[in-house]
């Protein structure tokens, strides 16, 4: 057998459930396991994965033998060999995933087919395997209204959702009924929670600068710095290729956002020399944002960095990426930008998902004047008139 078709199984230290699948440089691996939703890629460990709990050691091995490799687990922990791989190892969890993971299968077909993003198809595809393991060993004909019921308020008891990522759940069952056709459950009987209307939150202009400000690290700062200045989503930062920005123009060409949307985004003339002394530093080769080896960025990394340069600046905010958008829309907003132009900018494709930044705009605001103040004002004139009193701030101690 080639030194290449060898594949080492073996169990991670740091978490003793989970099997790293290395196969050395044989790219055809990861593609020929990718139809296998419990065996996952790593881009940090740069091979394939799997946790003891969502597979069977058996399988697996047999799954890797059938593909031409040489298995060698002499390195996996020698508790999760207490069967031998030629014997499949009795398990009432693992053993109904299996059964239902060609429905897996189709499922992550059907949602590809829908041309959904990958993002989506993800979460619904987890939601999904999740329930049929609930299901057991129901076939699709024999799924009632009360097994969906059950389910969900497991999930929701067990994990504390909140209302988008129930809806989501709800979603991703109704695209499981319409595939599989379950006479017994009707898509449409599925409740579904009212999406929640939270107003977005920004920070002041003081609170940007003072962020930026404090980020020590160039690549973190130029990150958050763009963010802010272009009003990008996180995903389409890492994406970013460097061919895209383009400094003469002074804009910056966003491809394939979200909804599949191409726009383009303006830069801020304060940001270039930031923008240019972080690429003379770090000299990436594709990508805006890249990591280690010239991999690209990871959205997790910069909620990271993100959240500990807001604890450096004292902003006691729940910040997010999204939120320095949010910050951008507003402050656009308020310097009299139209809701239309914001819109474009932005990529939204409706006016109303931009008009919500109009309620938390404060340039119309500031000329609206409390009641409380008013009638401060109207006593103090009063006072003025009858007794030159003129220290307003006695009425209120």
């Amino acid at each position: 057998m080639e030194q290449k078709r060898r594949v080492f199984i073996k169990t991670h230290l740091h978490n003793s459930s989970c099997l790293l699948i290395i196969s050395g440089d044989d790219p055809r691996l990861k593609k020929r396991l990718a139809p296998h939703v419990f065996i996952r890629w790593s881009d940090r460990r740069q091979c394939l994965y799997t946790y003891e709990r969502d597979c069977d050691l058996h399988r697996l091995f047999k799954l890797l033998r059938g593909l031409g490799y040489y298995v060698d687990y002499t390195e996996v922990d020698r508790n999760l060999l207490q069967h031998s791989p030629d014997k499949p190892k009795p398990s009432k969890a693992v053993v109904p995933e299996y059964r239902a993971n060609l429905l897996l299968i189709k499922y992550i077909a059907y949602l590809r087919g829908l041309r959904l993003s990958r993002s989506t198809e993800k979460v619904y595809s987890n939601f999904v395997r999740h329930f049929l393991m609930a299901v057991g060993n129901k076939q699709p004909d024999q799924w009632t209204l009360t097994d969906v019921r059950l389910f969900v308020e497991a999930q929701i008891g067990e994990k504390n959702y909140s209302i988008s990522t129930h809806r989501q759940l709800i979603s991703g069952l109704k695209h499981l009924m319409a595939l599989t056709g379950a006479p017994q459950i009707d898509a449409e009987e599925l409740p579904r929670p009212r999406k929640s209307r939270y107003l977005p939150t920004v920070l002041s202009k003081e609170e940007v600068i003072m962020l930026i400000r404090v980020t020590r690290n160039l690549k973190h700062r130029m990150a958050i710095a763009f963010l802010y200045s272009s009003g990008l989503r996180v995903g389409e930062l890492i994406n970013l290729e460097i061919k895209d920005v383009d400094i003469n123009r002074m804009q910056a060409f966003v491809k394939r956002g979200k909804n599949r949307k191409d726009r383009v985004v303006i830069l801020a003339q304060n940001f270039l020399p930031l923008f240019n002394n972080y690429m003379m530093t770090y000299r990436p080769k594709r990508w805006v944002m890249e990591g280690a080896r010239g991999r690209q960025y990871t959205a997790g990394s910069i909620r990271v960095f993100l959240k500990k340069w807001c604890t450096e600046a004292g902003i006691r905010k729940k910040v997010t990426p999204h939120t320095l958008r949010h910050s951008f829309a507003t402050h656009l907003i308020e310097n009299g930008v139209g809701v239309m132009h914001v819109q474009q900018l932005l990529g939204h494709s409706k006016p109303e998902t931009t008009m919500i930044y109009t309620h938390i705009a404060r340039k119309d605001l500031l000329s609206i004047k409390s009641p409380l103040d008013s009638s401060v004002e109207a006593i103090i004139e009063t006072l003025n008139n009858h007794t030159n009193q003129t220290d307003s701030w006695n009425l209120l101690r």
